[in-house]
């Protein structure tokens, strides 16, 4: 079980003979473009042999903290996806000496939850609410009470229920509402769809039927009646993976590739979620098995054997790609406060007069913090620059914590800071540790793993599980939308089967037991973070 080798780390250009070559020119590949919270990548990928990326295209981009509220602006979105495109094209040649004019299938992928809000003629009427803001509590609360089921802050109903309360004036005009995927889809193909583990994070799914649960839908109408059109009027339709999702119009071929090259009419897979590709890239879509996600935000998911015994505010249940049910444990805090600390070590050798690339600056530091003692030395770290709701925070300050008698070391420092990304994390997964729910294998993917055996363990501590790598677990999400997207062109029925018999046979893993003193240190260091969320609370009603 892996993450297939990315083209990039095999060097070299491929000679336009190459079956590589034929195979771009004659649009057997397969195009996934996944909009993170910090890069927009696209992957190309051959769909006769999947398991080889044909080139990447990447663009850096970040969110924005407006009128209290992050976001990011549309004109933002598609000179992005221009920018990474075009980064993929210029690989296409670079590599394989061709003109990308057609691909066989394209997929479109992007941060779960929040909320673009638009009128009859398709105009943003406010601006991008990502998953991030945390200023849905009232709308949360209320609608898990009358669903009894956990609506999270960062849900798109929420989003829309706390408009209606607070009486936002857009509502007069609202005629749907989506997500960034749905969005970017929608401009791209004219369908206002959504894979349904995307639209699982907009409103409960019923498994059964693979669509939003129409029990639900009548209990928001009946409180919503007068307020706002229909529901079902307001989202998209929901979509199971390899569902025909529509195909590139004329103005979305100009939309994508500004240049006039890329020719219209190729079809799209059903847009998804950033958990949805995540679980698709790690072969983590059948009952059991689970992924670990980590970048800006983190997650967890699980995909479920049976229903949960309870509600729980640590969880919620969303769906596979394919519409099966899955418990997800949502931070919106990840791995932005550590990248903070190490740009300060980089800076540091710079000003010393040494200075070092990111990437050694992170393999440096990771590789200390195994030196670290196993409760990180009495160290306490907090990554919290947004709120999160797991820890009960509706706003985040980071926070480095330290007694005494704390051992300060560089080494605990950094262990200190890694056990802080899984922090929260392990909150939420102990919670279904208590719902007794069976897991055979937990896959990690995102940058953090780019270091090898250090994240990993550490989180194999964190959970008391084996955690397994794949070779290029920081490229995951977009390969992920370009395997939907062959899907989409596949004439089989059951993802679970595609993903073992075309990606994942023998595919190589690395896998990391938890070891004893890293699960107790880790169970310790734990404890100290629990009682001292009193702390970060205190620092968040004082500054």
């Amino acid at each position: 079980m892996s993450i297939v080798p990315s083209s990039r780390t095999n060097g070299g250009t491929v000679t336009a003979a190459s079956p590589a070559h034929d195979a771009i020119v004659a649009g057997r590949t397969a195009l996934g473009i996944e909009l993170g919270s910090t890069r927009i990548k696209a992957c190309l990928i051959d769909v006769d042999d999947p398991a080889t990326v044909l080139a990447i295209g990447v663009h850096e981009w970040e969110n924005v903290f407006a009128d209290r509220r992050w976001t990011y602006p549309l004109d933002a979105v598609w000179s992005g996806l221009q920018a990474a495109y075009a980064d993929l094209v210029a690989d296409v040649e670079r590599r394989h000496g061709a003109r990308l004019e057609t691909i066989g299938a394209i997929g479109v992928s992007a941060m779960m939850h929040g909320y673009l809000a638009f009128d009859a003629a398709g105009e943003l009427l406010v601006p991008f609410r990502t998953w991030r803001n945390t200023d849905t509590g009232a709308a949360a609360a209320e609608l898990s009470d009358l669903f009894g089921v956990n609506i999270p802050l960062r849900w798109s109903i929420a989003h829309l229920r706390q408009a209606v309360l607070d009486g936002e004036p857009h509502i007069a005009d609202l005629a749907s509402f989506t997500t960034l995927a749905g969005y970017v889809h929608r401009e791209l193909t004219g369908r206002r769809v959504l894979g349904v583990g995307d639209a699982s994070g907009m409103f409960p799914i019923d498994p059964a039927t693979g669509d939003y649960d129409r029990d639900l839908v009548r209990r928001y109408d009946d409180l919503a009646a007068g307020s706002t059109p229909p529901l079902r009027d307001l989202l998209p339709e929901a979509l199971v993976a390899g569902a025909d999702a529509g195909t590139l119009t004329p103005e979305g071929a100009v939309l994508l590739d500004p240049t006039g090259v890329l020719r219209p009419g190729i079809p799209f897979c059903p847009p998804e979620g950033d958990a949805g590709t995540g679980m698709v890239a790690t072969n983590a879509v059948a009952p059991r098995t689970g992924n670990v996600s980590a970048g800006t935000s983190i997650f967890a998911m699980v995909v479920l054997e049976r229903p949960l015994r309870g509600v729980h505010h640590e969880l919620d249940v969303v769906t596979t790609p394919a519409g099966d049910p899955v418990a997800m444990v949502h931070c919106n805090n990840g791995a932005s406060e550590l990248a903070a600390w190490a740009g300060l070590f980089g800076r540091f050798a710079e000003a010393s007069g040494s200075p070092v690339s990111s990437d050694a600056v992170f393999d440096v530091l990771f590789r200390e913090a195994l030196d670290g003692d196993a409760d990180a030395g009495g160290l306490l770290a907090y990554n919290h620059l947004a709120g999160e709701p797991i820890a009960g925070l509706d706003e985040g300050r980071p926070l480095f914590v330290r007694t005494p008698d704390s051992r300060l070391t560089l080494a605990n420092v950094m262990r200190a800071q890694l056990y802080g990304v899984f922090g929260t994390l392990a909150l939420g997964m102990r919670v279904l540790a208590e719902e007794s729910v069976a897991l055979d294998r937990m896959t990690a993917h995102g940058g953090l793993f780019r270091t090898a055996g250090v994240a990993q363990r550490f989180l194999a501590g964190a959970l008391d599980a084996p955690v397994a790598v794949g070779e290029t677990a920081s490229e995951g999400g977009a390969w992920g939308i370009a395997v939907l997207a062959a899907f989409r062109l596949s004439s089989g029925t059951d993802l679970g089967a595609y993903l073992d018999d075309r990606f994942f046979a023998g595919a190589p893993i690395a896998v990391a037991d938890p070891d004893p003193a890293d699960v107790a240190g880790f169970a310790a260091y734990l404890d100290r973070y629990r009682a001292g969320l009193a702390v970060e609370a205190a620092a968040v009603a004082s500054l």
